[in-house]
């Protein structure tokens, strides 16, 4: 690297260096802690079909990736959703700020059914009983002093293709439109065509939302479903709907607030053990390696504030395994800067000058550096599909935590350390040379 380059990274560095402090000391970008840091939301969910009824796993599988899009899309951070055994689904959402909203979007299963009722109208919000599930609602389930037969269900929500709000330019009123996937266009358009004048009703989740009478054949494919609904109302709904309708329903079994596994005292001794440990490592740099160690200490400094900076700017959801990952690829940043040093160690006591030794012992100490990062970010990438496939946030925690580190870490030992051995070992050549107890050779 020449001197003009030198100057050119320090500054890029110096920049990089106050964007971190403001992210990281900036109220408006508080790290994200999971629920075994500050406790949360922990929600049980069972399938509710009737008994001797056979639920697959890919349907418990599918109802999970469905549950987890909708927590997300509520901002929670890092939830953890799981299938357990055979009919139940685990849900739990560290720190939320509305657990009722929460609670009411999973309890909500958005099962969309559009039911012919012939020649029936039935009022909103009445609760009724149809081909997909027969059992007893919980609300009435009379019409006129009659009970209300089972309803044969033409489609489900699990033919649309997409669903989002839209107002009404006459009367602004607000209403979810929506549109189906061609196969089942084809059979809607069959349906309507045949039973024009009669009523299909729209019902989510056993209870009726509209039942409009099916004046013309409709062979667009698309639809509306209105109401007198808020537009807070509509956008709830269009985001149940657009995040798909669950193959199978769901009742929530259990509900618990949940406190931090560690609580705050352990929280506060973590803290402390991890800032020890620094320290330690810090003081083992700089008195084995001296002037090197030193340079390499601030590195480090600087590596843990670019970590902090990420994590909250991303925003990154720190756990006891997202911890680890991050302690880990810190011990993996000093090893980066012990193995230059050690090459540059080599040069020296062979006789080497220190202009000389310095890109000697970066360019031969890179390729360890490279091969051995690269083989943790595999790892880290089959971690983290490994998490994804099987609900493990923990391990996706721990994988992403490690991952981001490495990334850093060769930044900062390759470009960092060296920017600041190039400086100022580099520029005092002349007096080190006679003082090479500095260098530690």
């Amino acid at each position: 690297m020449t001197g003009r380059n030198n100057f050119i990274w320090l500054i890029v560095i110096m920049a990089a260096v106050a964007g971190s402090f403001w992210l990281v000391f900036d109220p408006g970008h508080p790290i994200r802690r999971g629920l075994d840091l500050q406790g949360g939301l922990q929600v049980l969910l069972e399938a509710d079909v009737p008994e001797g009824q056979e639920v697959t796993s890919q349907e418990m599988d599918t109802a999970r990736q469905i549950i987890d899009q909708r927590v997300n899309a509520l901002g929670v951070a890092e939830p953890l959703v799981q299938v357990e055994g055979e009919r139940r689904i685990l849900v739990e959402l560290p720190g939320i700020d509305n657990p009722e909203e929460a609670i009411s979007l999973i309890q909500e299963t958005a099962l969309l059914e559009f039911v012919d009722t012939g020649s029936q109208s039935l009022p909103e919000g009445m609760c009724v009983r149809t081909s997909l599930n027969e059992e007893p609602s919980p609300c009435e389930t009379t019409l006129g002093g009659t009970a209300v037969p089972t309803f044969e269900t033409i489609l489900t929500g699990a033919e649309l293709e997409e669903a989002r709000v839209e107002i009404d330019p006459t009367f602004g009123q607000s209403y979810v439109a929506f549109k189906l996937h061609s196969e089942a266009a084809d059979l809607f358009a069959d349906y309507t065509t045949r039973n024009q004048g009669q009523f299909l009703t729209i019902v989510l989740d056993k209870q009726v939302i509209s039942s409009p009478r099916i004046e013309s054949a409709i062979t667009s494919g698309s639809g509306s479903i209105t109401g007198q609904f808020t537009r807070e109302e509509a956008a709830r709904l269009a985001l149940q709907l657009r995040y798909g309708s669950l193959p199978i329903p769901l009742r929530i079994e259990t509900t618990r607030q949940v406190g931090a596994t560690l609580g705050q005292q352990s929280v506060d001794d973590s803290i402390r053990a991890g800032v020890i440990g620094v320290a330690m490592v810090l003081l083992f740099m700089m008195m084995y390696y001296r002037l090197p160690g030193l340079l390499a200490d601030v590195a480090l400094l600087i590596y843990v504030l670019f970590n902090f900076a990420v994590f909250q700017g991303m925003p990154v959801t720190l756990t006891l395994p997202a911890i680890t990952g991050f302690l880990l690829s810190t011990g993996m940043a000093v090893d980066a800067n012990v193995l230059v040093f050690e090459r540059m160690k080599e040069e020296l006591r062979a006789g080497s000058r220190i202009n000389d030794a310095v890109p000697t012992g970066f360019s031969r100490a890179w390729t360890s550096i490279r091969d051995s990062n690269i083989a943790t970010l595999v790892i880290c990438l089959i971690l983290w599909m490994f998490g994804a496939s099987f609900g493990a946030s923990a391990v996706q925690g721990f994988a992403l935590t490690l991952a981001i580190g490495v990334l850093i870490s060769m930044f900062t030992a390759v470009v960092i350390t060296r920017t600041l051995v190039y400086l100022i070992i580099g520029g005092a050549s002349g007096w080190l040379q006679k003082n090479r107890w500095l260098l530690g050779a």
